[in-house]
């Protein structure tokens, strides 16, 4: 499907089944709302498939592998051979999300959408719009039908994991330089001078950290996009990796699946999503607050909570994948069955 065949498709989700998912967990014995966030996410995922038997059994993480040319301006401490390499771990089920993925039963999908001089790698599902981004600090990162290809590869895999039986979908990423990509974008869509919202990475120096915010306005000063245009503005400072999740939450919404975002660079891809298509964000779910500085801006931005604060900044969808536990235990007692009716004991009643 084309991006625009897709937000004109997407609907907000189904207040009825939202009200009955609300009134089964007061149902439950237990104070109203006292797994608070849970709750919630719960409820949320049952109005947007429409049904309030939730169930999350089959769950698919997809992890958008892409390289940044602005690594050439100095803004990490690693080149574009470490997005090859972990990538091929990916693919081989050695990197670090693997094993915590292996942990919550979800399925862990590389996809090649932009690693440069990456060839085909068992493991990894080849869908290389670009060969890396150009560098964004002269000039556009890529051209818009580049970016459009992306968002739309991204909406394809939603439509493909619904295809297979997924019930949710996860989002990770993995390329060199996207902390400083994803908040050229944030920036931008925010409102909010970068240096307010940039952070050291995967670890810099105090000089290379300045390089860092002297690049990104320079990026954004070169580029000047259009925060009214979403698509412009991943075109002209963003990444493909940042596209293809954009398009992984756009799809989501469509096909009416939860999509669990993982931390920074995932937020600031669906917060382009909703800026396309405002009901794309009742298919949201945040997993943690990044330790990036501008993660809460952004989570605000989308309207967001989440509930994991553990100064995570690890990338690869791992924030994401270390949520599902959290979403099975709160499914345990919603499916339980033990209700104040179960015990012979009144019900808990909302006090005004």
């Amino acid at each position: 499907m084309t991006l625009e065949e897709t937000i004109s498709a997407i609907r907000p989700g189904d207040p009825a089944a939202r009200d009955a998912a609300r009134r089964w967990w007061d149902r439950l014995a237990k104070p109203l709302g006292s797994l608070g966030q849970l709750e919630d996410a719960i409820t949320k995922i049952a109005a947007l498939t429409g049904d309030p038997d939730v169930r999350l059994d089959k769950r698919m993480l997809f992890v958008a592998c892409a390289d940044n040319g602005i690594v050439c301006q100095g803004v990490s401490q690693s080149d574009e051979s470490v997005t090859r390499a972990v990538t091929r771990a990916l693919g081989q089920g050695t990197s670090t999300v693997n094993y915590l993925a292996a942990q919550a039963g979800c399925t862990v999908i590389p996809v090649d959408i932009g690693v440069k001089d990456l060839d085909f790698t068992d493991g990894v599902l080849p869908r290389k719009c670009k060969n890396g981004t150009d560098d964004c600090s002269v000039g556009p990162a890529m051209t818009r039908a580049e970016c459009t290809q992306a968002i739309e590869t991204g909406i394809a895999l939603a439509l493909d994991a619904k295809a297979q039986g997924a019930d949710i979908l996860l989002t990770g990423e993995m390329g060199i330089g996207n902390t400083t990509t994803a908040c050229a974008v944030a920036s931008v869509l925010l409102g909010r001078d970068p240096a307010a919202l940039v952070g050291r990475g995967s670890g810099l120096s105090n000089a290379a950290f300045l390089k860092k915010i002297q690049v990104l306005h320079k990026a954004v000063a070169r580029n000047h996009p259009d925060p009214a245009d979403p698509v412009g503005v991943l075109a002209s400072v963003g990444g493909l990796d940042l596209a293809a999740l954009c398009g992984l939450c756009l799809g989501g919404a469509f096909v009416r699946l939860p999509v669990l975002l993982d931390g920074f660079i995932a937020d600031a891809a669906a917060l382009c999503a909703v800026r396309l298509c405002p009901a794309a964000g009742d298919a949201l779910l945040a997993s943690h607050v990044s330790a990036e500085p501008g993660a809460k801006a952004i989570l605000e931005g989308l309207g967001l909570s989440a509930p994991l604060c553990a100064g995570l900044r690890l990338g690869e969808g791992s924030g994401a994948v270390m949520a599902l536990p959290l979403l099975d235990m709160a499914l345990a007692v919603y499916h339980s069955g033990h209700t104040f009716g179960a015990l012979g004991i009144d019900a808990y009643t909302p006090q005004h």
